[in-house]
Protein backbone atom coordinates (compact mmCIF):
# COMPACT_ATOMS: atom_id res chain seq x y z
CA UNK A 1 0.00 0.00 0.00
CA UNK A 2 1.28 3.72 -0.95
CA UNK A 3 3.32 2.43 -3.30
CA UNK A 4 3.58 4.96 -6.53
CA UNK A 5 1.40 3.72 -9.33
CA UNK A 6 4.83 4.06 -11.54
CA UNK A 7 6.92 1.78 -13.55
CA UNK A 8 9.30 -0.30 -11.47
CA UNK A 9 12.84 0.57 -12.21
CA UNK A 10 15.49 -2.09 -10.56
CA UNK A 11 18.67 -1.95 -8.73
CA UNK A 12 21.25 -4.60 -8.21
CA UNK A 13 24.69 -5.68 -7.47
CA UNK A 14 26.60 -7.12 -10.71
CA UNK A 15 27.82 -10.06 -11.08
CA UNK A 16 30.78 -9.37 -9.71
CA UNK A 17 29.52 -8.68 -6.31
CA UNK A 18 29.45 -11.35 -3.49
CA UNK A 19 25.58 -10.14 -2.70
CA UNK A 20 24.81 -11.12 -6.24
CA UNK A 21 26.42 -14.05 -5.70
CA UNK A 22 24.34 -15.15 -2.27
CA UNK A 23 21.02 -13.53 -3.66
CA UNK A 24 20.93 -15.52 -6.83
CA UNK A 25 21.88 -18.93 -5.22
CA UNK A 26 20.10 -18.69 -2.13
CA UNK A 27 17.39 -16.98 -3.14
CA UNK A 28 16.84 -17.52 -6.53
CA UNK A 29 17.73 -21.46 -6.00
CA UNK A 30 20.58 -21.06 -8.83
CA UNK A 31 24.10 -19.64 -9.01
CA UNK A 32 23.90 -16.67 -11.38
CA UNK A 33 20.04 -17.02 -12.20
CA UNK A 34 19.27 -13.22 -12.00
CA UNK A 35 16.81 -10.99 -14.62
CA UNK A 36 18.52 -8.81 -16.83
CA UNK A 37 16.14 -5.87 -17.29
CA UNK A 38 17.70 -4.13 -13.92
CA UNK A 39 20.48 -1.68 -13.64
CA UNK A 40 23.64 -3.17 -12.14
CA UNK A 41 26.76 -1.76 -10.84
CA UNK A 42 29.28 -3.01 -8.27
CA UNK A 43 29.26 0.34 -6.59
CA UNK A 44 26.62 0.19 -4.14
CA UNK A 45 26.63 3.95 -4.00
CA UNK A 46 25.40 3.86 -7.20
CA UNK A 47 22.51 1.64 -6.87
CA UNK A 48 21.73 3.81 -3.53
CA UNK A 49 21.62 6.80 -5.97
CA UNK A 50 19.36 4.80 -8.59
CA UNK A 51 16.61 4.04 -5.84
CA UNK A 52 16.65 7.50 -4.28
CA UNK A 53 16.66 9.25 -7.63
CA UNK A 54 13.44 7.22 -9.11
CA UNK A 55 9.91 7.48 -7.17
CA UNK A 56 9.34 4.09 -8.74
CA UNK A 57 12.39 2.15 -7.55
CA UNK A 58 13.52 -1.03 -6.15
CA UNK A 59 16.63 -2.11 -5.00
CA UNK A 60 18.93 -4.69 -3.22
CA UNK A 61 22.13 -4.22 -1.27
CA UNK A 62 24.21 -4.24 1.94
CA UNK A 63 22.57 -2.99 4.95
CA UNK A 64 25.42 -0.41 5.86
CA UNK A 65 24.39 1.81 2.77
CA UNK A 66 20.85 1.74 4.02
CA UNK A 67 22.41 3.11 7.44
CA UNK A 68 24.22 6.20 5.65
CA UNK A 69 21.21 7.21 3.00
CA UNK A 70 17.90 6.67 6.10
CA UNK A 71 17.74 10.40 4.71
CA UNK A 72 17.11 9.32 0.47
CA UNK A 73 15.77 5.81 0.44
CA UNK A 74 13.24 3.66 2.66
CA UNK A 75 13.15 0.52 3.48
CA UNK A 76 10.93 -2.52 2.45
CA UNK A 77 10.05 -5.55 4.64
CA UNK A 78 10.49 -8.98 3.76
CA UNK A 79 8.38 -11.91 5.31
CA UNK A 80 10.04 -15.37 5.33
CA UNK A 81 7.01 -16.82 7.18
CA UNK A 82 6.80 -14.70 10.57
CA UNK A 83 5.58 -11.41 9.26
CA UNK A 84 7.23 -8.72 7.32
CA UNK A 85 10.88 -7.75 9.02
CA UNK A 86 13.16 -4.60 8.45
CA UNK A 87 17.04 -5.09 7.84
CA UNK A 88 17.25 -4.01 11.60
CA UNK A 89 20.78 -4.59 13.47
CA UNK A 90 18.40 -6.59 15.72
CA UNK A 91 16.69 -8.90 13.35
CA UNK A 92 19.70 -9.29 11.53
CA UNK A 93 21.64 -10.52 14.25
CA UNK A 94 18.86 -12.80 15.76
CA UNK A 95 18.56 -14.52 12.53
CA UNK A 96 14.68 -13.18 12.05
CA UNK A 97 15.82 -10.94 8.57
CA UNK A 98 16.62 -14.00 6.77
CA UNK A 99 17.15 -15.34 3.99
CA UNK A 100 18.35 -11.60 2.97
CA UNK A 101 21.49 -11.48 5.60
CA UNK A 102 24.37 -13.18 5.30
CA UNK A 103 27.67 -13.20 6.85
CA UNK A 104 31.02 -11.49 5.41
CA UNK A 105 34.59 -12.89 5.57
CA UNK A 106 37.92 -12.04 5.17
CA UNK A 107 39.84 -14.74 2.84
CA UNK A 108 43.52 -15.67 3.95
CA UNK A 109 45.75 -17.70 1.43
CA UNK A 110 47.23 -20.41 3.28
CA UNK A 111 50.84 -19.55 2.13
CA UNK A 112 50.43 -15.69 3.23
CA UNK A 113 49.01 -16.89 6.90
CA UNK A 114 52.26 -18.31 7.93
CA UNK A 115 53.52 -15.15 7.17
CA UNK A 116 54.01 -12.89 10.72
CA UNK A 117 52.82 -9.29 9.68
CA UNK A 118 49.37 -11.48 8.08
CA UNK A 119 49.02 -13.41 11.74
CA UNK A 120 49.12 -10.04 13.29
CA UNK A 121 46.62 -8.52 10.82
CA UNK A 122 44.08 -11.25 11.21
CA UNK A 123 44.57 -11.22 15.61
CA UNK A 124 44.01 -7.64 15.08
CA UNK A 125 41.01 -7.90 12.91
CA UNK A 126 39.14 -10.48 15.12
CA UNK A 127 40.03 -8.91 18.31
CA UNK A 128 38.54 -5.52 17.12
CA UNK A 129 35.86 -7.31 14.67
CA UNK A 130 32.78 -6.17 16.47
CA UNK A 131 33.63 -2.33 16.89
CA UNK A 132 35.51 -2.48 13.08
CA UNK A 133 32.10 -3.74 11.59
CA UNK A 134 30.10 -1.49 13.21
CA UNK A 135 32.09 1.44 12.15
CA UNK A 136 31.74 0.18 8.69
CA UNK A 137 27.70 0.12 9.23
CA UNK A 138 27.26 -3.83 9.42
CA UNK A 139 26.35 -6.14 12.34
CA UNK A 140 28.47 -7.61 14.08
CA UNK A 141 28.75 -11.66 15.07
CA UNK A 142 28.46 -12.69 18.55
CA UNK A 143 31.92 -12.68 20.29
CA UNK A 144 31.60 -16.28 20.36
CA UNK A 145 31.72 -16.28 16.30
CA UNK A 146 35.20 -13.97 16.45
CA UNK A 147 36.85 -16.44 19.31
CA UNK A 148 35.72 -19.72 16.75
CA UNK A 149 37.02 -17.93 14.10
CA UNK A 150 40.53 -16.71 16.00
CA UNK A 151 41.06 -20.75 17.34
CA UNK A 152 39.69 -21.35 13.25
CA UNK A 153 42.43 -19.49 11.83
CA UNK A 154 44.82 -20.15 14.59
CA UNK A 155 44.72 -23.73 13.80
CA UNK A 156 45.60 -22.97 10.12
CA UNK A 157 41.92 -24.69 9.06
CA UNK A 158 41.50 -24.04 5.42
CA UNK A 159 38.26 -24.40 3.56
CA UNK A 160 34.95 -22.89 4.14
CA UNK A 161 32.33 -24.26 6.94
CA UNK A 162 29.77 -23.61 4.28
CA UNK A 163 31.04 -26.65 2.20
CA UNK A 164 30.29 -24.84 -1.13
CA UNK A 165 26.49 -23.90 -0.85
CA UNK A 166 24.96 -20.66 0.77
CA UNK A 167 23.56 -21.14 4.60
CA UNK A 168 20.45 -19.82 4.20
CA UNK A 169 19.01 -19.77 8.37
CA UNK A 170 21.56 -21.23 9.54
CA UNK A 171 24.05 -18.67 12.21
CA UNK A 172 27.16 -18.80 11.33
CA UNK A 173 28.60 -19.45 15.32
CA UNK A 174 26.33 -22.59 14.99
CA UNK A 175 28.78 -23.88 11.91
CA UNK A 176 31.83 -22.71 13.55
CA UNK A 177 31.21 -25.22 16.70
CA UNK A 178 30.15 -27.57 15.17
CA UNK A 179 33.39 -28.35 13.32
CA UNK A 180 35.26 -27.59 16.39
CA UNK A 181 33.43 -30.79 17.97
Amino acid sequence: AGFPDKPLKLFGPGTDSGTFDYFTEAINGKKGDSRADYTASEDDNVLVKGVAGDEGSLGYFGVAYYEGNKDTIKLVGVDAGKGAQLPTAENIASGVYAPLSRPLFIYIAKSAAEKPEVQKFVGFYLDHAKELVKAAGYVPLPDSAYALAKKRFDARTTGSVFEGKPAVGVKLEDLLAKEGK
